[in-house]
């Protein structure tokens, strides 16, 4: 599994399970078959379950603050993790159970830390308040072997500053999966921006 392979990972907030599925089809049908379901509503578990049944769609959990939250995770059909934060015992937690994940890290010693524990690639979260692509430009220097995932304040408009750097392979963002537009049930306009999306990075 490539979780860089589309260069866009859409962070998703599920308020109701019963759009999960729809919201799935939309991703896949708009050329980007992968979600990071964020563990802010109590409906992220059933809605990855949901998502996990749909055929060539990759689903993950983030904003995962603990050990137990990986197994939830891992129970309900996540396939990767993402952790708003750095925590030892949440990145063990996930190689326990062979998901991959991708811990946050935006200082020095917060990277040094998660290369000490293995990890190879980072959320850089949030991207727009700690300094941005200048920011992740900077760190790669004494980094040279770590991978930067930026996610906050992403959007369609500011994406190639950091996909232009050869430590970032991919950027996480909402702006192609809106919450009023998931609770408005307008799939089709999820497909839409989707689709908009991933023209954008084959341009780049």
């Amino acid at each position: 599994m490539d979780l860089f392979a589309h260069r866009i990972i859409p962070v998703v907030v599920i308020n109701d399970a019963d759009d999960a599925e729809a919201l799935g089809l939309a991703l896949r049908d708009g050329g980007l078959p992968i979600a990071e379901i964020t563990f802010r509503t109590e409906a992220a578990a059933e809605s990855i379950a949901i998502m996990s049944e749909i055929e060539g769609l990759t689903v993950g959990a983030g904003t995962v603050v603990s050990p137990d939250q990986v197994e939830l995770a891992a129970e309900a059909g996540a396939e990767f993790i993402v952790s708003p934060g750095l925590r030892a015992d949440v990145v063990r937690e996930a190689r326990l159970d062979g998901k991959p994940i991708l811990p946050g890290a935006v200082t020095p010693g917060e990277i040094m830390e998660a290369q000490a524990l293995g990890v190879e690639a980072v959320k850089f979260f949030p991207a727009n308040v700690y300094g941005g692509a200048a920011a992740i430009r900077t760190l790669s220097a004494p980094f040279t072997t770590m991978q930067f995932v930026p996610t906050g304040g992403v959007s369609a408009s500011n994406m190639a500053d950091y996909l232009a750097l050869p430590c970032v392979p991919a950027v996480g963002g909402s702006w192609m999966v809106p919450t009023g537009l998931i609770q408005a049930k307008d799939f089709a306009a999820i497909s839409t921006l989707c689709r908009t999306a991933v023209q954008l990075v084959a341009a780049l």
